[in-house]
């Protein structure tokens, strides 16, 4: 059985029980949210990682794209990547790789990695198509799905897929018209193989196929978004609200086969428009787990997007949306390097830890009360083990201490606390 169908049954499984005590809830309230389909763990059946809870109720979650392009393959590199992105606190990775040896990278992040790690599988099967028959149009059904066995075979715990990219919402994109019409690479893919074949989505088409594999595996489909705005004119749209509209559909049709789902969203959007972005998808799609990339909140800060997104992912977070993707300083602009990964998940873990506070998450409120008593106490330790990042706040409290002064450099003398505390104990 699946994890939905054991759920569905009352039966708490051994991940739903490692899933409670991480997120410090009951198993059995873990148990009811799978069963709803408002939860989903994230875990092949064959790959050995703890299961991760993303969901209702549940801590806001990161994800860290890693992977290797055409012009840049380096496998120990991605590797780097991965342990940076797992050391500063991401809660899964997507192998995003289309250059090199595909599966073979995949492979070695799947050994080496303690989190859950998703793919996009059109992305090898996209690839595979161009060398083999010369272009990505050649690909077939049973290419693509091969590709997604394959990888459901080898452990992958989700699969990003964009199936509500339908000649429905094409029609729609191109009826309404954008500035830049499709940003996402595997919908890209999707649209361009649709209109030159003339055909109906093959994931959408034979969606019951892939149903059949993903529970195989227990294997999490993350409904794509291969149509989301990039860029802020073109947010919530007809076009977007339109493939929303059929993952909501899709996500009922998974549940119905005992097949667990989390739904994708934008993507560039302005600030005012984020929460409703997040209660939109919640009414459509029945309150199944929300996956954002940032939301980036402007199109003006190339080189600072990993900002621009944590306020986006901030707001979308405390809206209820459940799963952030990071976005790091490179994005629009080159293959992330290992300094920007770090920025990245940094970034993306300060927007989660903020919107957790901001819905009540059990235990998040309690870790900044611990850091303003060890303000109080002028505890650096303390400060620095409870910070995000302690080694660079580390690095630069030694740089910022006051020679023979328990204060830093920013007040040294004056330092309030310390003024105040002194005050009140002579008074």
């Amino acid at each position: 059985m699946t994890q939905m169908e054991s759920a569905r049954k009352g039966v708490i499984t051994p991940e739903m029980e490692s899933a409670a005590a991480a997120e410090g809830l009951s198993p059995e309230y873990i148990m009811r949210g799978v069963a709803e389909g408002v939860i989903a763990l994230n875990k092949n059946r064959v790959h050995g990682i703890a299961p991760l809870a993303v969901g209702r109720g549940t801590r806001t979650k990161i994800n860290a794209n890693i992977g290797t392009s055409k012009d840049n393959v380096d496998i120990e590199g991605e590797l780097a990547k991965l342990r940076a992105a797992t050391e500063l606190g991401a809660d899964a990775v997507m192998d995003l790789s289309t250059g090199g040896p595909i599966k073979e990278i995949r492979r070695r992040l799947l050994q080496e990695s303690a989190v859950a790690v998703g793919t996009v599988p059109i992305y090898q099967a996209a690839v595979e198509a161009a060398e083999t028959k010369g272009s990505i149009v050649e690909l077939t059904a049973d290419d693509l799905f091969r590709v997604i066995e394959e990888q459901g075979k080898e452990g992958v715990d989700f699969i990003t897929v964009h199936c509500g990219v339908t000649q429905e919402s094409i029609a729609k994109l191109k009826q309404q018209g954008r500035i830049l019409d499709v940003v996402s690479r595997g919908g890209a893919f999707t649209v361009e193989w649709m209109v030159y074949n003339g055909r109906q989505n093959p994931l959408y088409e034979e969606y019951d196929r892939l149903l059949e594999i993903a529970k195989r595996y227990d294997m999490v489909l993350s409904l794509g978004d291969g149509l989301r705005p990039g860029c802020l004119a073109d947010a919530t749209d007809r076009a977007q609200i339109t493939e929303l509209v059929s993952l909501g559909e899709l996500a009922e049709r998974a549940w119905d086969a005992g097949v667990q789902v989390m739904v994708e969203g934008p993507g560039h959007v302005p600030i005012n428009q984020v929460e409703t972005n997040i209660k939109i998808q919640k009414a459509l799609c029945k309150g199944a787990p929300f996956y954002v990339l940032g939301p980036l909140v402007t199109d003006t800060a190339p080189g600072y997007d990993h900002i621009t997104s944590a306020i986006g992912g901030a707001i979308a977070g405390m809206a209820g949306a459940d799963f952030l993707c990071y976005v790091t300083p490179a994005e629009h602009l080159r293959l992330p390097t290992l300094e920007d990964v770090k920025e990245g998940v940094v970034a993306s873990r300060i927007a989660a830890h903020a919107a957790d506070v901001a819905k009540g998450v059990p235990g998040a409120i309690e870790k900044d009360i611990a850091m303003a008593r060890a303000r109080k106490a002028l505890d650096w330790q303390a400060q620095i083990a409870l910070s995000i990042n302690p080694e660079r706040a580390a690095s630069m409290h030694t740089h910022g201490q006051g020679e023979g002064s328990d204060a830093c450099t920013m007040c040294g003398e004056f330092c309030a606390i310390k003024h105040v505390q002194d005050y009140f104990k002579k008074t």
